[in-house]
Formats: structure tokens, sequence, C-alpha cells
């Protein structure tokens, strides 16, 4: 499943509402991106979010500076869909084996 996003309409707080190029549409709320960390923390600032734009050619939510967020994800959080099975989810990321090199 390859989904654009089209459209994202600012709600209110940390809330966008997203249109897809299939005719779905959703709200987003980005509150728990917020409690990542790392790059997300940029997120924080309500103006640094409110900057947020869609990569045309991609279809991927962007902000300055390189953050974005794959649409699939997106897709998910916004219809309830689940992820694609190709998509590699932290969950379970942390369910796969770990091989250890022999020493």
């Amino acid at each position: 499943m390859y989904i654009d996003l089209v459209k994202i309409k600012f709600l209110d707080g940390y809330k966008l509402e997203m249109k897809f190029a299939d005719g779905k549409k959703g709200v987003v709320d980005f509150t728990a991106y917020l409690k990542k960390g790392g790059v997300f923390r940029r997120l924080r600032d309500v103006e640094y979010f409110k900057q947020a734009y869609i990569d045309k050619e991609l279809g991927v939510l962007c902000w300055p500076g390189g953050l974005d967020v794959a649409p699939e994800t997106l897709y998910s959080e916004a219809t309830g869909k689940p992820l694609p099975s190709w998509m590699d989810t932290e969950e379970q990321h942390a369910k796969k084996p770990r091989h250890r090199k022999a020493v």
C-alpha cells in the first residue's frame, strides 16, 4: 500500500486533518509524537509544528530541517487501517530474534 498524502488542515493543538490520494480523510493527533523525543522533540514548538507541509513529489508530511513522517503511518493513524505488512514497526522489531556473532 502506497498512499500519498494530498492535503492537510491544521486543527487545535497538535492535530492535523489529513486527506489521502484514495479520498480517505482522518485526524492525527501528534501529541504522542511529542513524547518520543529525538528528532520529534522539535514538534513541541507549536510554531515549528505549524510549518508542516506536504512534499508534493513524494506525498509525505514534512517539516523544515528534514523531519518527516511516512504517509503509510499517518494513513493508519488517521483511518484506523493496519500498517502495511512490509513496514517494520517498533513492536515487530523488538520481537525479532537478535543474532550474535561468534567470537
